[in-house]
């Protein structure tokens, strides 16, 4: 039987087949822009501290929980707020939260974000953050966060060092006498005149064997 469409079509939607099984899985919901925000969020706050700025920054990042109660269960960042004392950045740093919460609430695949904020420059030069780790921005700082957040909650997995690569690197560590600080375990003391690694931006990149190597990460130069 024809219909006879009287007005425009301005959007349209495949309608799924209900299953009629009671006891099957429902279907796994991935994010989309037509998802509603709920009343409640699950939280978390970060904090950072740069020689940039006077104040703390406070960045908190709001999942949304799709799939709840299912195998398919997973937290996805809704949206992002960044608080701090500091009034001085408070333009763009509103702008920048709202557009990537825009860009998460569109859905799909949003780990991009952290790589790109983290390969922000600025032009009057970085700054090294505790544990010798180099910064090349503000932006690039909150970048690691966003990073950090996402692993997390299993968005990005890490990526494990086998378990001969742990025990070369500890080897080395050990035999230049490299020791954690007793004062803050996150503290990491590495040899004078070590270089910036290009992998983890921090400064352990020492010469072992004829071949400089990272301290921190294991990266090396000659493979």
């Amino acid at each position: 039987m024809a219909i006879k469409i009287e007005k425009n079509i301005v959007n349209y939607s495949i309608k799924k087949e209900d299953s009629g099984t009671p006891n099957s899985l429902p279907d796994k919901e991935m994010m989309h822009e037509e998802i509603q925000r709920p009343n409640e969020l699950r939280g978390y706050t970060y904090k950072i501290k740069t020689p940039l700025i006077d104040h703390a920054m406070y960045i908190t990042i709001n999942d949304i929980i799709l799939n709840d109660g299912t195998e398919y269960e997973q937290e996805y960042p809704f949206e992002i707020f960044i608080n701090s004392k500091n009034m001085e950045q408070f333009q763009w740093i509103l702008a920048l939260t709202r557009v990537i919460s825009a860009v998460f609430r569109k859905g799909g695949d949003a780990t991009f974000l952290a790589e790109e904020l983290k390969q922000v420059f600025d032009p009057q030069g970085g700054y090294f953050k505790r544990g010798g780790k180099f910064m090349p921005s503000l932006v690039a700082e909150i970048g690691e966060v966003l990073e950090t957040h996402m692993r997390k909650i299993g968005l990005i997995e890490d990526e494990e060092l086998s378990d001969d690569h742990k025990a070369l690197i500890e080897e080395k560590r050990a035999s230049l006498q490299v020791m954690d600080s007793p004062a803050d375990e996150d503290e990491k003391n590495f040899p004078p005149g070590a270089q910036l690694c290009t992998k983890c931006s921090t400064k352990a990149m020492v010469m072992l064997d004829g071949c400089m190597t990272c301290l921190n990460c294991g990266y090396s130069k000659c493979g």
